[in-house]
């Protein structure tokens, strides 16, 4: 529990460090002048992808790419912001589209991992928390909790890898296309960094989490034994 509640904390100080950011390059215009819309159909159009539509959604950072209708998920004040971390939110997430359109191994595997996440998901915590209680007489009920909770994850750990390389790919084009200068670039990089951030706290944590579940179980198993 205890564990727990440092890593709920820790997520926090994350997310509100990202959200100043944000805040922060949200009122730093680019060089180019380029609204995140403008951005996001420059990157796809110079990576020669033209069958992936940019759009505005509802939600304060709800940006991303959905493979599955293959559009920009852009929210307004990167739709139609001209700043550094419009720029940045929405290249990045073009990033996954380049991802997608090369089959990138890592994104690959994140997305046939979705359907099992999802049905893992919906059942862990009950099985987890079934689990705990019958842990002295039924220790296979936790096993099958631990299992469920271990997919989920292992799709925390390669969310990892697609979310850095999205980013990389990102600053990359930014600088390359003269999007960002100098200053900017940094910019941009502090505010995806951040971002990136949120995935590294929520995987490391999973894991911590899913250890101390597997001591649980061993526990008892071993007196049960």
């Amino acid at each position: 529990m205890i564990v727990s509640l440092i890593f709920v904390g820790i997520s926090m100080l994350v997310s509100f460090r990202l959200r100043s950011k944000f805040k922060k390059y949200s009122e730093v215009p680019t060089s180019a002048g380029l609204t995140g819309r403008e951005v996001a159909e420059k990157m796809l159009r110079d990576n020669g992808i033209h069958d992936v539509k940019v759009v505005s959604v509802e939600g304060h950072l709800s940006d991303h790419y959905n493979p599955a209708t293959k559009t920009v998920n852009l929210s307004p004040e990167v739709y139609h912001n001209n700043s550094v971390a419009a720029a940045a939110v929405a290249a990045h997430e073009c990033g996954h589209a380049v991802q997608h359109a090369t089959a990138y191994t890592w994104l690959t595997l994140r997305s046939k991992l979705v359907p099992v996440v999802q049905v893992s998901s919906s059942l862990v915590q009950w099985v987890l928390l079934a689990g705990i209680l019958l842990v002295q007489v039924f220790p296979q009920l936790l096993l099958g909790g631990i299992i469920l909770f271990a997919v989920t994850t292992l799709f925390s750990v390669i969310t990892l890898p697609v979310e850095f390389d999205a980013s990389n790919r990102a600053l990359k084009w930014l600088d390359n296309a003269g999007i960002t200068y100098q200053k900017e670039h940094e910019q941009a990089k502090d505010a995806l960094w951040w971002a990136a951030m949120t995935y590294v706290v929520a995987a490391v944590s999973s894991i911590v989490i899913l250890f101390q579940y597997l001591m649980i179980y061993l526990g008892a198993r071993d007196r049960n034994n």
